[in-house]
This record gives C-alpha cells, sequence and structure tokens, in this order.
C-alpha cells in the first residue's frame, strides 16, 4: 500500500448524528453529517428512532463526502469507524456498514474509541489552514453530554483518565436544567445564547464537594430544580422574566465545577499544554474561561473549530489515520460496546 497517498473513510453513529469524512494524509477533504430533528419533540434522544434514522442517512451520507473528497471509493485506503461508547443500536448501523464496505472494497477496517476520537479532534489539518497542535503530553478536558473528564494525553494511543464525572456530565446537567425551564432540547446551545444576555451571579446553586479530581453534577441538577419550584411557587411567570440571569448563573456554576477541578489537574501534573474537546467545549462561557486561564495562570490553550467540538467523522478518521500508520486495524468480527471507556 502507498504510505504517501493514504485516504481514510471515518464513519461515525455513536448517538444522534450521521458523519461520514474523507482524510488524505492526516488533510481532510471532506466532513458531512446529516443530524436528526426526529428527538426534539421527545426532549431528547430515543434510541430506536436514532438508529432507525441512521438507517435512512448513512449511505447518502457516505455518498456525499466521498464526492465531496473528490475521489472515488476505490482510492480509500481504509475505513475508520466508532465502535463506541454510544447508543447500542446506532453504533451498529455504522459498525454494519463499515464492515460490508471494506469487505467489498477489500480493505481494512480501523476502530476508533469515540472519546479518543473527540481528543484527536485537535490533530485535524485542513487544505487552507495550518494550526499547532497540543505538543505531547497534554491534558484534555472533555465535556460532551455523556462524558466529563479530565485526559492525560501522552500519545494518540496512550490516554489516561484523571477524574470523570460519577454521575451526569455537564452537558446531561444543562440539558436537563434548560428541560426543567421548558426551553427546548438540545439545551447547551439555547442555555448557551440566554447565558451572554444574563447576570452570572445572579443565583447561587449548590456545588458539590467531590474529593480528587472527579466531578459530580446530579446535586447541582437538584439544586436548580428545588430552587426554580420554590421560586415558581411565589412567581408562575418566574422562568420567563429572569431566564437570562438563570442561564448564565446556571452556566456559570457549571464552568466553575469543571475550571477549578483542572486547575486542580494542571498543579499536580505540571503539564500546562490544556486543551478541551466535546460537545461542551461549544460553549462560549468555557471557552472565554479558558482565555483567563491562560492569561492568569501562564497555560498554553487548545481550542477546537465549532464544527469539530459535537460528535464529526473528522475526528473518527484522524484518530483511524494514525491507527492506520501503526498498522492498528481491527477484526471483522469485533462487536460494538456501549461503556464509557478508554480502551
Amino acid at each position: 500500500m502507498d504510505s504517501h497517498n493514504v485516504y481514510i473513510l471515518g464513519i461515525e453513529s455513536s448517538c444522534d448524528d450521521t458523519s461520514a469524512a474523507v482524510l488524505h494524509n492526516g488533510v481532510l477533504l471532506s466532513n458531512v453529517t446529516a443530524s436528526q430533528a426526529v428527538h426534539e419533540a421527545y426532549g431528547g434522544v430515543v434510541p430506536e428512532l436514532a438508529s432507525r434514522a441512521h438507517q435512512q442517512n448513512i449511505v447518502p451520507v457516505v455518498h456525499e463526502a466521498i464526492r465531496r473528497a473528490g475521489i472515488s471509493k476505490q482510492q480509500l485506503t481504509a475505513i475508520a469507524f466508532t465502535r463506541g461508547p454510544g447508543l447500542m443500536g446506532s453504533l451498529l448501523v455504522g459498525v454494519s456498514f463499515a464492515k460490508g464496505f471494506a469487505r467489498s472494497l477489500g480493505i481494512p477496517m480501523i476502530d476508533v474509541n469515540h472519546l479518543q476520537g473527540h481528543v484527536m479532534a485537535h490533530f485535524i489539518q485542513e487544505a487552507d489552514s495550518v494550526h499547532s497542535v497540543p505538543p505531547l503530553p497534554f491534558l484534555c478536558l472533555l465535556v460532551s453530554g455523556g462524558n466529563s473528564q479530565i485526559v492525560r494525553v501522552d500519545a494518540y494511543n496512550k490516554m489516561t483518565v484523571l477524574g470523570q464525572t460519577i454521575d451526569d456530565a455537564a452537558g446531561e446537567a444543562i440539558d436537563k436544567c434548560s428541560k426543567v425551564m421548558g426551553l427546548g432540547y438540545p439545551g447547551g446551545p439555547i442555555i448557551d445564547k440566554l447565558a451572554r444576555k444574563g447576570n452570572p451571579h445572579a443565583y447561587k446553586f449548590a456545588e458539590p464537594q467531590i474529593p480528587g479530581l472527579n466531578y459530580s453534577f446530579s446535586g447541582l441538577k437538584t439544586s436548580f430544580l428545588y430552587s426554580l419550584r420554590e421560586w415558581v411557587e411565589q412567581d408562575p411567570d418566574f422562568i420567563e422574566h429572569h431566564k437570562e440571569d438563570l442561564a448564565a448563573s446556571l452556566e456559570f456554576t457549571i464552568v466553575d465545577i469543571l475550571m477549578r477541578k483542572l486547575r486542580k489537574a494542571v498543579n499536580q501534573t505540571k503539564i500546562k499544554h490544556v486543551a478541551v474537546a466535546g460537545g461542551v467545549s461549544a460553549n462560549n462561557g468555557l471557552r472565554a474561561s479558558f482565555h483567563e486561564h491562560a492569561q492568569k495562570y501562564g497555560w498554553n490553550i487548545y481550542i477546537p473549530k465549532f464544527g469539530y467540538t459535537t460528535d464529526n467523522a473528522a475526528m473518527i478518521a484522524i484518530t483511524g489515520y494514525y491507527k492506520y500508520l501503526d498498522g492498528k486495524y481491527c477484526q471483522i468480527d469485533s462487536p460494538v460496546f456501549s461503556k464509557v471507556t478508554f480502551q
């Protein structure tokens, strides 16, 4: 195989986005994502509906990614796919397609851990712009709807979780608080937008005291719910009149919890190269806090483009590219896994 001409197709289907991307020697040629609007009516992702939508989307999305890349499927060198963690039904659609497609083309398959992919999003290069990648080792705050972790990255295939949530993830807490306020789903972008107009110190919510570098967000969620219930009893229109301040205070509390533990991790490891990844890394409050920490504590910070924060196939393709260079292929009988783990 020509090592100077490596085309990797990445496939991501761990939750409710069907995504495909093509990389050429580590440079992104295309990144196509089909999102699922079907879940909005339910206020959360419905697994059965998600897997059905993936089945409808997978072929057109892959076809479009290859077309936009300006290559033929015969030029593909290998296919990288998300093997887990995620929703079992959603993963199975992507994995089954990847297996069939790779077998039909006679090319290797590369399994990618979804969480590893989020961290590796920092290494995606684009043809028209070169950005600096974090030097090894670095710390990465990985925050999304399903995960909140502080990860030490020593190599693309050597990542150590230093701390993680013992219950809810940060993104999950934001979504649930948004739902309680009747603001809609997904809550992240809605809270983010409202918070820009509100006072972050208007309300105080409980911040859990968890030892070490682990997180907990269930206490905050309960505190928010009970406080809201009390205020609405006194004034039925309370949420409508104070939603900006509520959103800003909630965001401030969550960012404060995340950054306090991250500061602790930096102090313990003495690693001042600090990255952020995952869906919540699109949050403006969190991004602003990263810039403040860079100025105040001399951190070198790495913040991904908005397009690489949420689930996308480019991050799967870049991880697959590094694994391909190492000859780390997977067997056709490799099962998917739904549990959160760094394998």
